[in-house]
């Protein structure tokens, strides 16, 4: 029963091939667990990239059910299309594009299980994109929101030299009506002058000023900070609303990138292995000399081809003698005077009715 089911998967004629000796069954049928278990490994290869894609199991499954039959079809369709030639040229060229179609069956089915052998590996390479995604996100977002808060800072760093300026002109002032009172500098005279009442009126003011700085400034201050609070919140809300697309960053082409990322010479001799096995059957066809099978499948076609190119030659010659006895029998009535009178007699009618209809149109006419 398996023997059989192989001989299915390579696409020979089962009944032909029963006639032939064992070894030949053998061979299709190696040839056919060929094509069969390429099949399930495409099966495998596309549920897996398919769950990367959709996250479901059942669709995954139901999905790589269907390319794992056109896989199987494909490959069934290649080995039973290549037939045994007399010269090895031919047989390579008609091959060649089965082997160009194999060579991409071969890469389709390789990459997704490239991914699940590397999967660990992938997870790395994918870990540390997401940091520098992540990083690279958190300096974008700032960039829209940095000016807004350099120019805060500024404002607050102003009203804070305000008071601090202010400080120290009030210093300042109290120092020099101290002095002048004490006699020390400016008049140098000791005692509260005119000028010392002068000098102190006007630290009073600057005290004054100074106050009003220190009740306002802070208040000022305060809303600044604020402002700030308020756009670093919405600097965090920015960030951790994209956080999520960049944690979900490990879909199918994600992972081919970082695949490629990774040392090339393991995944190409996976490549290398599934191409073998893809190529194995169409190669097997190509070196192997002309087996009793073929034979009889080149003795039935040519006996069909036959059969057919007599029938062709049969309806050929069966119209050409019809036309021949066309061509006699209508010659031979060219010749009855009957039949020419009878005609003659036709078309005189014929033309007194024109002459007739012709005449009586241009009577209407005038």
């Amino acid at each position: 029963m398996l023997k059989k089911f192989f001989i299915l998967c390579s696409g020979a004629d089962h009944a032909l091939l029963e006639s032939c000796a064992p070894g030949e069954q053998n061979k299709y049928a190696g040839i056919g667990a060929t094509v069969f278990f390429t099949a399930l490994m495409a099966f495998v290869a596309s549920a897996y990239a398919l769950f990367t894609v959709f996250d479901s199991i059942p669709i995954a499954v139901g999905l790589g059910f269907i390319w794992g039959l056109l896989i199987f079809n494909l490959d069934r369709f290649i080995v039973s299309t290549i037939k045994k030639r007399e010269n090895f040229l031919d047989e390579f060229l008609q091959a060649l594009p089965r082997l160009i179609l194999a060579l991409i069956i071969a890469i389709v089915i390789s990459k997704p299980l490239e991914l699940k052998i590397f999967e660990k590996e992938i997870d790395r390479v994918l870990l540390e994109q997401k940091n520098d995604l992540t990083l690279a996100n958190q300096v974008q977002i700032a960039d829209q929101f940095t000016p807004a808060l350099a120019l805060l800072d500024a404002e607050i760093t102003e009203l804070k030299n305000a008071i601090t300026t202010k400080e120290a002109e009030v210093n300042t002032l109290y120092n020099t009506y101290i002095a002048e009172a004490e006699g020390t500098s400016g008049t140098n005279r000791l005692g509260k002058g005119p000028v010392y009442k002068e000098k102190r009126e006007k630290h009073d003011a600057a005290l004054a000023e100074l106050a009003k700085l220190k009740e306002t400034n802070p208040e000022k201050i305060a809303a600044l900070e604020v402002e700030k609070d308020k756009i670093t919140t919405t600097y965090d809300t920015r960030v951790a609303e994209t956080q999520p697309i960049i944690d979900n960053f490990d879909g199918l082409m994600a992972r081919i990138e970082a695949l490629e990322e990774l040392p090339w010479i393991p995944s190409f001799f996976i490549f290398l292995l599934f191409l073998a096995i893809e190529t194995t059957p169409i190669f097997a066809k190509l070196i192997s000399p002309k087996g009793e099978y073929d034979l009889k499948l080149a003795d039935a076609e040519g006996e069909l081809k036959a059969w057919v190119t007599q029938k062709a030659n049969q309806r050929k010659n069966l119209i050409d003698a019809d036309n021949v006895v066309n061509d006699k029998v209508y010659g031979d009535l060219a010749q009855e005077e009957e039949l020419y009178n009878y005609k003659k007699k036709m078309a005189r009618d014929l033309m007194q009715k024109q002459q007739d209809a012709f005449y009586k149109r241009q009577s209407k006419l005038l």
